[in-house]
């Protein structure tokens, strides 16, 4: 029986292995490195043994960040945020430069690939394994793309804002991307996009120091010194993870400190804007005087302080004067970077710091200068301890009683930006802004002109008016202004802002008739004809509502407009909207009646059995059971049970599962008890069960619900698909069909508009309704209609997204078994592959001109499902005749290994369900081009012996030396850009797939 110490002993051996294979791999790479130095040729990446003059590069997937490593608590953060969903591209990382002179694009492609072999983080996925991400390097690629796109400099802004802002697949190692803009033949704009998730401030001069001399490297033009071997993210994220145990003495050192701090009382919006998924990010600025950055600096030397800290005491006064709070958190950013070994390395290693501070007593700013330095310099002391460990071992206590985050303001020094200098032309950074925003509030001062800095903010502004941001930074400015001049005055003296924005918006005094905030501005709502709210004897008070029309505002909708309107402990957590509400015979509200009550809003209301009247309450409750380990009452709040964001994620996902509902990981954190996520799911399944028993779709009108997606073929075996995903993400979906097959269109809140391919009238104006366009419909022979339908639709199509679904026929007869996506057609292309590549060309010739979004074709294999038309494919299509045998009985012919100089013989297929969760994934995400959507492939003997089997026939099979017309396919097609969505669920597995249409088959007779 083997021991502890066996154990450690084993351990312990098998660690000298990997450090002594690691140190002779590291030799091999020196004595490469040592050898006779080659220049990669501009056309092709280096590969692992080849460095170049700039050094060796290490083999892929051979050094120590080989194999699944944990996450950083970093990266965990970005990666939460990603699944989470709603961060736009708040952590996406541009990096642009105009450069003027000579400029070599294929030496370009070979140095960033050559920068993407040196640092695995740049070619790293994210994948989670039983409940818990990872990282895996991957291979180095042949070749990282650089697109370039001709256009004149008036047209760079956009073209680059639209790139920086394209999604990144993190499950596919898409961290890095390359456009180059071609204004002339000596002038082009080059941008990079990174994921923050791989890197940040401190890699980005990394990265631009390094491609420097491998572009000079690349292009030969002159001897380029030796990079020293790159230190690797990976080895720094399992030290991380290897360290946490060893924090829990800091990490009560936060806990102790941070406990009992609430978030700033930031002024609510006063106007009724509309909210968005993404913080949408917004910036103000005003220009200082040349000497105040000086001043400042000189001031702070005097008190042992430097101009950062003189710049967060700023923020604090600043930040005091908004809010009228005497204790605040503002956060700044820290480093995990310490020592030369972690000097080069590439990956995300920043940490926020929250410092906290007191304010009272009406002190001197040079006073509050020492008590913010001296929290700064403790925050610094425990910069090690990840914040998101502190805010686990805070929990609820991490969030102010409304939810929001602890830290939402946060200060910078802005300096000079990274500039990318390749050598034969001069640079030129170029901004690309962001259009999400990390923070409620940020306060910087700016110095990347010298002679022009500025004091700005940049806020999010779904959170603060812009009015409120423009006296937040000119308040800012105005101290920053009179601290250079005199740091002696109090604070109370020292120039005031303008109007007193925070309190014209923080009126949220309780009306005299006793009737709670919440219900008394949802009946004074327009639309709204009566409302009610619920106060439970815990957690936090939900609201009811009728409207007084069929149309009108969502219940997210109204929320919104109460966290814009009330004070924060007025506002519900959810409100939930119902056709009439409950009453007694004597006129009042009966709580007992409403969705999500366990029948009592007392505090002792039981959680039991009643709560189980109410099939959602039911399972609601066993989620939260089953992910957080705890029975839950409907009103615990989630986070003071122990959740978290990946604890969010997990429920919501267990809960569309079981419910067959709309459910984010942002819903949630929202809700956050069971009985108020109880009322948001009631309110869903209500909204859904009002669709299905409308006899016939209502017409449908733009001002109701923006985000429709069009989807043609909508009753076919691919379109049908589709339109069940996408109605089950909550999208608003528009289905074009047939006059004559409208009818089994019964998906609920899904509107039919009824149109064919051959009335090109009827498809423009179908585009014209919709803000996104998933075109599946196809005559399969009648190519000049599928053509002029494209034609069509491509003419109307003026805005969002579009997503072709093609088909592998595009690529032809390929000179190679596997084929890669966006591989050349190889003829014999078939007319019916020919019309899907004149169709594929036509959209995305179109995709981002006009205010179109971006294009993706999506082309498919052989589509396997449970609905008629694939069942009717099977029987009869392409490999119908194969079917047909093996249901009769016949002697099945198949071609012999081998035959014609080929291996193998079979299909590629997909299921449904697969490929619409891939095209869906487009419409988020799109490829700017072509993916394959593979679900496998499967030999043509494994595929009779399926048939057979699941036929229950006794078929001969018969190996011959020559290859049947419809069985001459041998290719393997990469799916590695749609990976994520096509990863299979329960039940999509071939054999399952075929048994499931077999049988349906068998019941029709």
């Amino acid at each position: 029986m083997p021991t502890d110490a066996d154990s450690a002993a084993h351990d312990d051996r098998r660690q000298l292995q990997r450090e002594l294979l690691r140190r002779a791999r590291a030799g091999t790479a020196r004595r490469t490195a040592a050898g006779p130095a080659t220049t990669p040729s501009p056309t092709t990446a280096p590969d692992a043994a080849t460095a170049g003059e700039a050094g060796s590069v290490p083999e892929a997937g051979s050094g120590p960040e080989a194999g699944r490593v944990p996450l950083s608590r970093a990266q965990r953060r970005m990666w939460l945020m990603e699944r989470l969903g709603g961060a736009g591209d708040s952590y996406h990382v541009p990096f642009a430069t105009r450069l003027r002179g000579p400029f070599d694009v294929a030496a370009l492609a070979t140095a960033l690939t050559s920068l993407v072999a040196r640092h695995s983080i740049l070619r790293t996925r994210y994948a989670e394994h039983e409940g818990e991400p990872y990282q895996e390097a991957l291979p180095t690629p042949r070749t990282v793309p650089v697109h370039v796109v001709d256009t004149d400099p008036a047209q760079a802004p956009a073209l680059l804002r639209r790139e920086s802002a394209r999604p990144f697949d993190l499950a596919a190692a898409d961290a890095v991307r390359a456009l180059v803009l071609r204004h002339g033949p000596e002038d082009h704009t080059l941008l990079l996009t990174f994921h923050h998730i791989a890197m940040d401030g401190a890699s980005l001069e990394t990265v631009a120091a390094e491609l420097a001399v491998l572009y000079a490297s690349a292009t030969g033009a002159a001897t380029a010194p030796a990079l020293a071997e790159a230190p690797q993210y990976a080895d720094h994220a399992r030290r991380e993870h290897d360290g946490l145990p060893g924090f829990d003495t800091e990490l009560k050192h936060w806990s102790d400190l941070l406990s009992d701090a609430v978030p700033p009382r930031l002024p609510r919006r006063a106007a009724d804007a509309p909210q968005t998924a993404v913080r949408p990010a917004a910036v103000h600025s005003v220009p200082l005087a040349p000497a105040v950055p000086d001043a400042l600096r000189a001031f702070g030397a005097q008190r042992h302080a430097t101009l950062f800290a003189v710049t967060l005491t700023a923020a604090f006064a600043a930040l005091h004067r908004l809010t009228g709070d005497e204790d605040l958190v503002i956060g700044v950013a820290g480093t995990h970077r310490s020592g030369t070994a972690m000097r080069g390395l590439v990956g995300l290693c920043v940490n926020t710091l929250p410092v906290r501070v007191d304010v009272s007593g009406a002190p001197t700013f040079a006073e509050l200068l020492r008590r913010v330095n001296e929290a700064l310099l403790e925050a610094q002391r425990h910069r090690h301890v990840p914040f998101d460990l502190v805010l686990e071992r805070l929990g609820a206590g991490a969030r102010g009683a409304d939810g929001t985050a602890l830290v939402r303001v946060t200060s910078d020094v802005l300096g000079e930006p990274t500039v990318l200098r390749l050598p034969g032309t001069s640079a030129e950074y170029v901004d690309v802004p962001s259009d999400g925003a990390k923070f409620t509030l940020s306060y910087g001062l700016a110095m990347d002109d010298a002679e022009q800095p500025r004091a700005l903010v940049q806020y999010d502004a779904n959170t603060l008016d812009d009015t409120v941001a423009e006296a937040a930074v000119r308040d800012y400015a105005a101290l920053l202004h009179a601290v250079a001049a005199d740091p002696e005055p109090a604070l109370g003296e020292l120039p005031l802002p303008g109007p007193d924005h925070a309190a014209a918006t923080r009126d949220g005094s309780a009306p005299d008739d006793g009737c709670h905030p919440a219900a008394q501005a949802l009946r004074a709502h327009p639309d709204v004809a009566d409302a009610e709210v619920v106060l439970p004897g815990q957690g936090p008070a939900v609201a009811y509502a009728v409207l007084r029309d069929s149309v009108g505002p969502s219940g997210h909708e109204l929320l919104g407009l109460l966290r814009r309107s009330l004070a924060p402990e007025d506002v519900p957590a959810a409100v939930t909207l119902l056709d009439v509400l409950p009453r007694t015979a004597a006129g009042p509200l009966d709580p007992a009646r409403l969705p999500g009550s366990s029948g009592s809003s007392g505090p002792s209301a039981p959680s039991g059995p009643s709560a189980s009247a109410d099939p959602r309450a039911a399972a609601v409750t066993e989620a939260f059971t089953v992910v957080l380990g705890l029975a839950p009452t409907p009103d615990e709040d989630f986070f003071a049970l122990g959740g978290h964001s990946l604890k969010a994620v997990q429920l919501a996902e267990r809960l569309r599962t079981d419910l067959g509902l709309p459910l984010t990981g942002l819903d949630v954190l929202q809700a956050r008890t069971p009985r108020a996520l109880t009322a948001l799911l009631g309110e869903r399944a209500a909204r859904q069960s009002a669709a299905k028993a409308a006899s016939r779709p209502a017409p449908r009108s733009r001002d109701v619900r923006p985000g429709t997606v069009l989807v043609t073929g909508a009753t076919g075996g691919v379109g049908a698909f589709v339109v069940r995903e996408l109605a089950a993400q909550g999208r608003p979906v528009l289905a074009l069909a047939r006059p004559e097959s409208a009818h089994l269109i019964a998906v609920e809140g899904v509107d039919v508009i009824e149109g064919d391919l051959s009335d090109p009238d009827g498809l423009r104006d179908a585009v014209a309704q919709a803000d996104a366009v998933v075109h599946a419909a196809c005559t399969f022979t009648r190519h000049d209609v599928d053509l002029a339908a494209m034609r069509a639709m491509v003419d109307a199509w003026r805005r969002g997204p579009f997503v072709f679904v093609s088909s592998v026929d595009a690529y032809g007869h390929p000179g190679t078994e596997r084929v890669a996506e966006e591989s050349a057609p190889h003829e014999p292309v078939s007319p019916y592959g020919r019309a899907k590549l004149d169709c594929e060309a036509m959209v995305l010739r179109a995709a981002g001109t006009g205010g179109r979004g971006g294009a993706s074709a999506v082309r498919s294999p052989i589509v396997w499902g449970a609905h008629d038309r694939l069942r009717e494919q099977l029987r009869w299509g392409a490999i119908g005749t194969l079917y047909q045998a093996a249901r009769e009985g016949r002697p099945i012919e198949l071609p012999r290994p081998g035959t014609g100089g080929h291996a193998w013989y079979g299909a590629a297929w997909v299921h449904a369900a697969a490929l619409a969760r891939a095209v869906a994934a487009c419409l988020d995400r799109p490829v700017h081009g072509v993916a394959n959507a593979c679900s496998g492939h499967v030999s043509w003997r494994d595929l009779a012996q399926d048939l057979t089997e699941l036929l229950r026939t006794e078929a001969e099979f018969r190996e011959t030396g020559t290859v049947p017309r419809d069985l001459d396919h041998r290719w393997h097609y990469d799916s590695s850009r749609l990976a994520r969505p096509l990863r299979p669920r329960p039940g999509e597995d071939r054999r399952t797939v075929l048994a499931e249409m077999i049988a349906a088959m068998a019941a029709a007779g």
